[in-house]
């Protein structure tokens, strides 16, 4: 498969499996991840929230790693990347804000190029005004935004993942191999195009 340059959107209390399982393995099958986050640079770290299931209403929450960035979101030109990895946790909650975070989502699906969002990704997809129509996956306390931005939530088994055109979403972190591997699909293909 051709390599791929990818952006990874992070922020402080990413969850910590979604964003270092994609970051490490989508390099490990020889593509190029830049993860960025919003006011920070090259060298600086976002915290990570670990998200678990044991047995509660929802997903408890514990202090986890501190994930260093290797590019700098200021520097950045979305035309330049092929792809688009969304991890979750609560970063999405809050880089939905950001007025150029929500312009990259809107690059990429405007040039149709795949896009990966997971658990709690799919909040920023929502806020970009990009899921209208479209067949998507989220951590299902998301369902309702997913629904309020005209998308069709999809429920699916907590290791399964949704694709929808270019579109790859899955619920949370125990959806890694689907998600991943369908994403890799989407993206081959992608690649592929003359």
């Amino acid at each position: 498969m051709k390599s791929a340059k990818l952006l990874l959107l992070a922020g402080d209390f990413v969850e910590d499996y979604e964003i270092m399982v994609p970051f490490q393995a989508l390099q490990m099958v020889g593509h190029t991840v830049d993860a960025v986050c919003p006011g920070k640079k090259k060298g600086e770290s976002v915290r990570t929230a670990i998200h678990d299931f044991e047995g509660d209403q929802t997903y408890t929450e514990k202090r986890g790693h501190n994930f260093t960035l290797n590019a700098t979101f200021d520097e950045i030109d979305p035309a330049q990347y092929d792809g688009l990895v969304i991890p979750g946790g609560r970063a999405p909650e809050y880089l939905r804000l950001n007025p150029k975070v929500l312009e990259i989502v809107r690059h990429f699906d405007k040039a149709q190029k795949p896009m990966a969002a997971l658990c709690h990704g799919p909040q920023l997809l929502a806020a970009a005004g990009v899921l209208k129509g479209r067949r998507v996956n989220a951590y299902p306390a998301c369902a309702p935004e997913v629904e309020l931005a005209g998308g069709a939530y999809v429920k699916v088994e907590m290791t399964d993942a949704v694709v929808d055109g270019k579109l790859v979403t899955g619920p949370a972190w125990p959806a890694h191999p689907k998600w991943l591997a369908r994403f890799l699909e989407v993206l081959e293909a992608h690649l592929a195009r003359p």
